[in-house]
This record gives structure tokens, sequence and C-alpha cells, in this order.
């Protein structure tokens, strides 16, 4: 195990805040001392099946508790989910079924182990405990803080000013996860940046209950490919860590690695630092490198590109995913890669109009309409078997054909007599 010193160097790495960092070296240094690994939590409502990049920022964090030799606790929030985090909602959230909710929880904990060591992670799920309380004892809850405290979350003070309802069960959410520290005996939770209110209430009620109160740490949100919003599903910009490492999609290239080659320039050293597993000297010099202009952000973003697809689809998809990268986006010959490219077979003589080009184009989803591809091709836009053509009325013969639509759309097509 490595020294206290030297775990806390490996754990602030991409952090954001730690409350506080002298109570963390104590309890590291009394861990060492001891021989016995600090508890360390972090709790997820299962309210969507799907987990991204952005969620992983977190479960690399708890990875690395992990490596250091602690305990983690992955806690599914399946009492809490049903209310809803009213974090960050300008309005009351909808609550939903215990059956969603333990839907949803089955499909977090498949998606979880492609980060964390299975072998090393507790989990848990916070109905354990909180179904089990009285109606006395969920009303003590209520005594641990006031109307006014609960009223400084900015969300909250928000609503309350703009007269949007507030409902008594959103109140009691924090009081809930704080309590999740109480029975797990959390050393350690691990949150976001914007659960910065309902960590530190875990803190408060630990000591007013008598339990040495855990180290909050505090991870970023990361952003998504827009470069500027929070990584989310609903805004489109995220990379799941489900989906393929590549594909095509209307003929162009699409999946895991293509996405994180999109990734802003501006943006790259934070997504090496909070998903790269490469140590932290390795990254130092990254980071310099890329500081100082002698590292292409391009070349960053291929090395982060292979180790996240590798991580979550194996060496031979990251492999065959950096192929396809460089043939379609840094003008490799495509021939080699033709059988791997998606195909539309058509018969010509099943129809006059069946292989001219402008019609192959629209049924391979290149184009929108025929106008569009006739318009492309007068412009020099559309290469068939890398020769460009002009001509708005081309009829592909029998054979096989690749066109390219571009410079990254492209598409087999097999014309038969």
């Amino acid at each position: 195990m490595l020294s206290p010193d030297k775990q806390l160097d490996t754990i602030k790495r991409g952090v954001v805040e730690i409350i506080n960092e002298e109570d963390l070296l104590k309890k590291l240094e009394c861990s060492s001392k001891e021989n016995r690994p600090l508890q360390v939590k972090a709790g997820f409502d299962p309210t969507a099946p799907d987990i991204h990049l952005g969620h992983t920022v977190l479960l690399e964090k708890m990875r690395q508790f992990q490596d250091l030799g602690h305990d983690v606790t992955f806690l599914i929030g399946d009492f809490t989910g049903m209310i809803g985090d009213p974090t960050g909602k300008s309005e009351t959230r909808k609550i939903l079924t215990k059956d969603s909710v333990l839907k949803n929880a089955e499909t977090y904990k498949t998606q979880v182990f492609k980060v964390l060591d299975p072998s090393k992670t507790k989990v848990r799920f916070n109905s354990e405990w909180l179904e089990k309380m009285s109606p006395i004892e969920v009303a003590q809850l209520g005594a641990f803080e006031t109307v006014a405290r609960m009223l400084e979350r900015e969300d909250f003070k928000k609503r309350f000013r703009s007269h949007q309802p507030i409902s008594i069960l959103e109140f009691y959410y924090p009081l809930f996860q704080a309590y999740d520290s109480v029975a797990l005996k959390a050393d350690i939770e691990l949150g976001g940046t914007d659960q910065k209110f309902n960590l530190l209430m875990g803190r408060s009620m630990q000591r007013a209950m008598g339990v040495e109160e855990q180290v909050v740490i505090m991870m970023p949100l990361l952003e998504g490919l827009d470069g500027v919003n929070k990584m989310s599903k609903s805004l489109g910009n995220y990379i799941g860590i489900n989906e393929p490492a590549f594909e095509y999609v209307n003929g162009e290239l699409a999946g895991m690695f293509k996405k994180v080659m999109s990734v802003p320039d501006s943006l790259i050293v934070r997504y090496v630092e909070l998903l790269s597993r490469i140590p932290v000297d390795a990254f130092n010099a990254v980071k310099v490198g890329l500081e100082s202009g002698a590292k292409d952000p391009r070349e960053a973003k291929k090395e982060l590109a292979r180790e996240l697809v590798t991580r979550y689809h194996g060496a031979e998809d990251a492999r065959q995913a950096a192929e396809k990268y460089h043939a379609v986006f840094e003008e490799k010959d495509l021939s080699d890669l033709a059988e791997t490219l998606p195909v539309l077979e058509v018969s010509a003589g099943s129809d006059h109009h069946a292989s001219w080009l402008p019609r192959l184009m629209k049924d391979a989803a290149l184009v929108r309409s025929t106008s569009e591809a006739s318009r492309l091709i007068k412009q020099g836009g559309v290469k068939v078997d890398d020769r460009t053509v002009t001509d708005t009325d081309l009829k592909l013969g029998p054979g096989e054909h690749i066109v390219k639509v571009g410079k990254k759309k492209f598409y087999r097509i097999i014309v038969t007599a």
C-alpha cells in the first residue's frame, strides 16, 4: 500500500474540493497504521438506465480508492430514487415506481462493473435501512435541519422566490441521503459539485448521531461534446459506455472512438485527467505537452480513445476503431475496409431508376433527397470508387462500388444485373 502522502496525491487528481484535506490525511494515516481500509461511499439514484462517461468520473475515483486498498460501497438509492433528487430542478419531480427504479438499478449494476472491480465492490440499496424506519423515526429526521437551512439551497431558493411549489418530500431527500452515511459509517463520501449541500448534510447528521464525520470529496461535472454544457443524454452531447466502439450511421463513421476524437481541443486535458488511468506522472507530462504546444491534441485524443474503447469493448475493437477512423478521416485508401462499410444491394433489372446514383444516395440515407444528391454531385462533392463524378444522370453498372459523400460519409453499393 502506498504511503498516506502518496495516496493523497493520487486521490487529489481531478478533484474540485475536499472537506477537508487535513481530516482526509489523518484518516489515511490511521488506516495505514491500523491496516484498516477506509469505508468509501458514493450513491447513485437509478432514475435513468444508461451510464455515460460523465457518470464514470465518480466511478473512476471509486476505482482509484479500490486500487489503493480501501473498501468501496456502490450505494443504489432505490428508496431515494423513488423521490428523485431535487438538485438543480426547477420543479417538483415525478415520483418513480418501485418497479422502474429496480429495473434501472439492475442495468446500473451491469454497467458499473465495467469500471469498478466487482470483487472489491459492495453493492447496497438504501431501502435496506430506510424502509425499516418507523413513522416516528422518519419524523425525527426532520428535526436535524431547519426550513431556513433548506432554503439556502440555490435551487430551492429560486423556486421559493418564484412561487414554484416545493414538496416536504423534497426536503427529506437530503436528510435520507445524509442518513445513508450514518447507516454505512462512511469515512469518505464522493459526489459531484452539484451535490455539495447533500454531502455536507451527511457530515452534520453523522456528528449529531455520534458517528465520526466523513470527508467529502467533490468531483467536477464533465462537459459534453459541445464543450459547454454538462454531459447529458437529453442534450445529445454524451458518450455512452454501452455504445459501439464503431458503427456507421447514415454512411458516416460513428461510435465511441469517433466521439472521443470529437472532444474539443480545449477540454482534452480535462478528459484525460478525469477518465484516463495513466499514472499521475504520465498525466502531468501529457498536460505539460499539450499546454506548451509540444503535443498534438489529436494524438492525445487518439491515446484516450484507444484506452477507453479497450476498457469498454476490448483491445481488438479498439484496434479496428482506430484503423477505421484513420481510413475515413485521415485519407487512407478505403479498399481494405470495404467489407466493413454499410451495404446497399439493388437489382438494376428491377427498376429503370434503381441504379440511378442520386436515388442510391437517398436510399442509403447519405442525403435527404435526390435533389440534394444532384446538387452535391454538381458541386463535385461525390466520389464513386475514388473518382469524382459530376453527371447527375449517372447510373452505376453491375458490380461493387464505394460511394463517398463529402469527407465523412461512405457506403458500399452492390448492383446486380
